[in-house]
């Protein structure tokens, strides 16, 4: 029994038979047809059993906006290296090299260093090792070669490189794409037998008079609603601010360390010369684990030096067993004055994001749990200075353009800063992070010779700022309605 073809159907039939499997688009061009009209004939006969389409999905790789900067002037490390070449003796000062590449100065920094193609001795970069193109550098020509389709992940070889280009802001698209390729039936090749040659397509915009009798219309349509909304899952607002802060550090040159919520009292406390007779480490500030103690809080000779140093600064004397008591952790210092005391960095950028818990009573500003980053610069010359600028280019990178610095006390820093910066909702200056330089009553008994730039601060209201909130606790209620009206973070 033949089948009844619309003219529609006749051509696609017609055009497969001579070019077999082809895609939507392809078929429009050939055909001359829209590809609406390709789509819709593609359905009929797939209900007729006359074509088949089969999909498959494949992830694209194009070049993103300092993707394309990057192909031009090369990567920031590339840059750097390109700028050394151009100096006599191949060195430079580090403020020089940070005035060239602005920017892009911590990424190149850390990068270059990574590569071995760079060191620093005495605030100055000096050239070093072959400077061979990177995996990364070959993979940004390559897509550049494919531009603009782009192309496949799975073409490229090296796929830690693509890893690598990835983390990098704007270097690289991903882009899921779908392909689609009909074919004919076995059934549709013997049905193209039947179909003519020359395909009178007129007909399909005629209209057809039907007298007003014969008109059934069983309900309206309205080809111009909108659709229902679509909300798909997605990561919340407040993990999408700790992911771009720790991504900004990390462009920054910064390592980011991670230690346990649990901590002794050593290295919360007194390792950070706060006394242990201190109102902040009472039972209404500080949440301790009940009967139980660490065993070995720190190596013996740390023990010794700040336990003088405790009697020496408080005039009192100090008890090792109150050291030993556990806590939840009440900041991330005890994270990253750790990591000094073990490493003896001559130089060093370290981060540590993290939950931090303090025994107060739950507010419109206050909870009881929350995340706090908190970091260390040290080196033989770092200053303030270095400090106000670091933490600068960290408020500009998150959007903040108003800011400035107050004098201000803190424990276990001296000299010690405020950051204010401006909130345009608020129409006024907010506090945000805490900074300062270690005292000495806190390097010297680790053992720790240069100077440290310190600074740590919640990032709950850093999210409270980013999304307008007036009260902490909304961040936690998960409302939907809030939740799907934020915008995802870039």
């Amino acid at each position: 029994m033949s089948q009844i073809l619309h003219p529609i159907e006749q051509k696609i039939l017609k055009t497969l038979s001579e070019k077999k499997n082809l895609t939507p688009e392809d078929l429009a061009t050939t055909t001359q047809l829209s590809l609406d009209q390709i789509r819709r004939g593609i359905e009929w006969l797939k209900f007729k059993n006359l074509v088949n389409v089969s999909e498959s999905e494949k992830t694209v790789v194009t070049l993103g906006k300092r993707g394309s900067e990057a192909l031009e002037k090369g990567l920031p490390e590339r840059q750097l290296v390109n700028y050394l070449k151009s100096l006599d003796g191949y060195s430079c000062e580090l403020d020089d090299a940070k005035n060239y590449l602005k920017n892009e100065f911590g990424p190149a920094i850390a990068n270059a260093k990574k590569n071995g193609w760079i060191e620093i001795y005495q605030n100055r970069l000096m050239l070093k090792g072959y400077h061979d193109s990177t995996a990364e550098e070959k993979i940004i020509k390559i897509i550049s070669s494919k531009t603009p389709a782009g192309v496949s992940a799975d073409e490229l070889e090296d796929k830690s490189a693509l890893e690598s280009l990835k983390k990098r802001p704007e270097f690289v698209v991903l882009a899921s794409k779908k392909s689609v390729l009909v074919g004919l039936t076995e059934q549709g090749l013997e049905t193209t037998k039947n179909v003519p040659n020359e395909i009178d397509l007129t007909s399909i915009s005629e209209i057809v008079s039907v007298p007003d009798s014969e008109v059934k219309v069983t309900r309206a349509i309205d080809v111009q609603a909108s659709a229902p909304p679509v909300f798909a899952a997605r990561s919340h607002p407040l993990r999408d601010v700790i992911d771009e802060v720790r991504e900004i550090f990390v462009g920054l040159g910064f390592s980011e360390i991670i230690g346990n919520n649990i901590q002794s009292s050593f290295w919360n406390f007194d390792a950070l010369f706060t006394p242990q007779d201190h109102p902040a480490r009472e039972m209404q500030d500080t949440f301790y684990l009940h009967d139980t103690i660490a065993g070995t809080v720190a190596k013996p000779d740390q023990i010794r030096k700040i336990s003088q140093e405790h009697k020496k600064g408080w005039n009192y004397q100090w008890q090792n067993q109150e050291a030993k008591r556990l806590v939840l952790r009440t900041h991330t210092t005890c994270i990253t004055i750790r990591a000094l005391a073990d490493h003896q960095y001559d130089e060093a950028r370290l981060f540590s994001i993290g939950k931090v818990f303090r025994n107060e009573k739950l507010s419109y500003k206050h909870l009881a749990e929350f995340h706090q980053v908190e970091g260390v610069v040290t080196g033989k010359n770092v200053t303030l200075r270095d400090l106000m600028g670091l933490q600068t280019e960290f408020y500009h990178k998150m959007g903040i353009k108003k800011i400035k610095f107050w004098p201000t006390f803190f424990p276990y820093t001296e000299p010690s800063l405020q950051s204010m910066i401006y909130n345009e909702n608020l129409g006024k200056w907010v506090e945000l992070f805490g900074m300062g330089m270690f005292r000495p009553e806190v390097t010297k008994p680790l053992g720790i010779k240069n100077p440290v730039l310190a600074w740590g601060g919640g990032i709950e209201r850093i999210a409270m700022l980013k999304f307008g909130l007036d009260d902490v606790r909304d961040l936690y209620e998960n409302k939907f309605s809030w939740l799907r009206s934020v915008p995802k973070c870039p």
